[in-house]
């Protein structure tokens, strides 16, 4: 990217990001989806770099507004025909395989147990976002596709999931400790 279009970028997205983000929220009612609303919009923005003159224009305003509200309106569609896979039940407590201590098959379906929990408290769409790319091990390109959002995005939820699971872990010790 060249000097001056970094810096028409960085007028941009110091005079829209905000504004951005409202319109955004406005049409999503999430601050996530809006922050990837912003992120999404900014990609576009970058793409037709060279069509914007100058960053204060009332035509360029014109034209950051109509890119976020279409991203924010691709994205709400997008949420509403995403389909959540369920998680099954797991009845293998009873089922030890050869050879393994019962003490330690116990643990490891506790284990897995708790990490269902975590899993269930997380909002469907994060919740599906982990169990595709660690539980399937898909690569983002395929967990973009089946979530019908694009790979950033993909990414950031994926990174905000991983963020909550591990406060959430942290929370649960502390109630088995203190239990």
């Amino acid at each position: 990217m060249k000097p001056e279009d970094s810096e028409k970028l960085q007028r941009i997205y110091e005079i829209y990001e905000q504004p951005m983000y409202r319109i955004a929220f406005a049409v999503l009612r999430n601050p996530e989806l809006a922050e990837d609303a912003v992120s999404d919009a900014f990609v576009r923005i970058i793409d037709r770099l060279k069509k914007i003159r100058d960053p204060e224009s009332e035509k360029t305003k014109a034209y950051i507004v109509k890119i976020i509200k279409s991203t924010s309106i691709n994205i709400y569609r997008k949420k509403k025909r995403c389909l959540v896979r369920e998680i099954p039940i797991d009845d293998s407590i009873t089922q030890i395989p050869d050879g393994q201590n019962v003490e330690e098959h116990v643990t490891a379906v506790m284990d897995r147990q708790d990490k269902r929990n975590l899993l269930n408290k997380l909002d469907d769409t994060d919740r599906n976002i982990i169990i595709l790319r660690c539980g399937n091990e898909l690569s983002w390109k395929e967990v973009a596709e089946r979530t019908a959002m694009t790979e950033s995005t993909a990414r950031k939820r994926f990174e905000r999931a991983k963020k909550k699971l591990i406060n959430m872990k942290g929370e649960l010790y502390d109630e088995k400790t203190h239990s």
